[in-house]
């Protein structure tokens, strides 16, 4: 019966080709508008690194009091470089690793080519086994080259491709701001979005890979500079990068992994603890303000997900009802003006049911074509995207195969369940009066 009723669809469609085409398109628009933010609102909202997110935490100290907080009384969201440095020391999580944002030049060995620069970031060995950094060569550098201040770097696989040809450069050297840093590892395609781990100064999305990271303590030693954000309550009273270490300025991210929810309190009351002390002391002249939100929360307290994508999900999706309300009249139309045929079918002993099946099997065509429309114009939508949402971000939305498949379902389910009322209004057709009327 299901072929008897594709061939009678095919019939009917093709006997009213103008109005089969207002409603393709009018589907097709309305799933290409709505799968477009879709895949855009997919990219920046999905959790980066979702097998582990829910272990990560980062801690926020009230350094500044509460001349410092924002009006929902937040302490900074980054840490000057006394207290990040103090709460690796203290080493209260089982991983933990205070960062900050560098971008240094890279001297190729070739003396005829021109110095590369790059970003990256200064990290503790920790950082690598924490956030699962994949590698393709080698591996981070260990706890003891932490504490030596070591010459090692880890490079991407981009910069490993300039530098190497892509050839395995562990053991070899490469030059960093003029010193010679021994390569330990190279990474293997790395490049999460959002980039979770210094969501500060990364904004949360960024198109750029980190080609570099080298130990926290190395860098500050040699005065590699912060290349990231710097946010201070009060003009430092030394200048230079030395004056940044030894002001109140927060520039450093900072995030710990902490196993399950004793090792959590127990972290939280390490903070608490800390900020207690300090305000003995007389650092701290107010009470304990800290935060530790784990990072699904964190991202959403930074607002990672910008709002105009989640508003334009909200539009798209208002633009796709409308469709579908003007898809259900012009299907309640066309089934109405076949009201004697339905007549004639019921009269011969179709039961209501196979006049279900009939119309629901042509409004499921309609949605079909217009799926298929919709994905080329989904396609042009999210190659458009730029001209509406910053680049960074619109630059991480793509047509995959799990976006065909739900572009392909979400036309058929919506025009099927469009053409619901138009079907249940053609299937109370009183035979009787189609007959006697005809």
């Amino acid at each position: 019966m299901f072929t008897y009723y594709l061939e009678l669809a095919l019939r009917s469609l093709k006997r009213s080709p103008g109005l089969t085409a207002l409603m393709v398109l009018t589907i097709a628009f309305g799933v290409a508008a709505s799968m477009t933010t879709y895949s855009v609102f997919r990219a920046v909202s999905g959790d980066p690194i979702p097998w582990k997110s829910s272990k990560l935490f980062v801690p926020q100290i009230d350094m500044w009091g509460p001349n410092g907080r924002g009006s929902d009384g937040e302490p900074p969201d980054a840490m000057d470089y006394n207290d990040a440095v103090t709460l690796m020391r203290d080493h209260r999580a089982r991983l933990q690793s205070a960062m900050y944002q560098i971008s240094p030049s890279i001297v190729p060995a070739d003396a005829s080519k021109h110095p590369i620069n790059v970003s990256g970031h200064a990290v503790y060995s920790e950082f690598f086994p924490m956030l699962d950094v994949p590698f393709l060569y080698g591996s981070g550098w260990s706890t003891d080259d932490d504490t030596q201040r070591a010459a090692v770097v880890v490079i991407s696989s981009k910069l490993n491709q300039k530098l190497f040809g892509g050839s395995n450069s562990v053991g070899k050297t490469v030059n960093v701001e003029g010193k010679d840093y021994r390569v330990v590892g190279v990474l293997n395609d790395w490049n999460p979005q959002p980039r979770f781990f210094d969501v500060v100064n990364s904004g949360g999305f960024s198109t750029g890979v980190e080609d570099v990271f080298l130990p926290f303590q190395r860098a500050i030693s040699v005065g590699i500079p912060n290349d990231g954000n710097t946010n201070c309550n009060a003009v430092p009273t030394e200048s230079g990068f030395v004056g940044l270490q030894h002001s109140a300025c927060v520039w450093i991210a900072y995030m710990a992994e902490l196993d399950d929810a004793a090792a959590v309190i127990a972290y939280k009351q390490y903070l608490d603890g800390y900020a207690h002390d300090a305000q003995q002391s007389g650092r701290f002249g107010w009470a304990p303000n800290n935060r530790l939100r784990d990072l699904p929360a964190w991202l959403d307290n930074q607002h990672v997900v910008p709002s105009d994508t989640k508003v334009s999900l909200l539009v798209a999706l208002g633009l796709l009802l409308a469709c579908l309300v003007n898809t259900a009249g012009l299907l309640l139309a066309k089934f109405l003006r076949r009201s004697s045929e339905i007549g004639v079918r019921r009269a011969l002993g179709a039961p209501r049911m196979a006049i279900y099946a009939q119309f629901l099997v042509e409004a499921g065509m309609i949605g079909l074509a217009g799926g298929v429309l919709g994905l080329l114009l989904t396609g042009v939508g999210v190659a458009s995207v730029g001209w509406v949402l910053p680049k960074d971000i619109a630059a991480l939305a793509r047509v995959d195969i799990s976006l065909l498949l739900i572009t392909l379902l979400v036309a058929v389910i919506a025009t099927t369940l469009a053409g619901l009322y138009p079907t249940f209004r053609a299937s109370r057709v009183q035979p009787a009066w189609q007959l006697k009327s005809n």
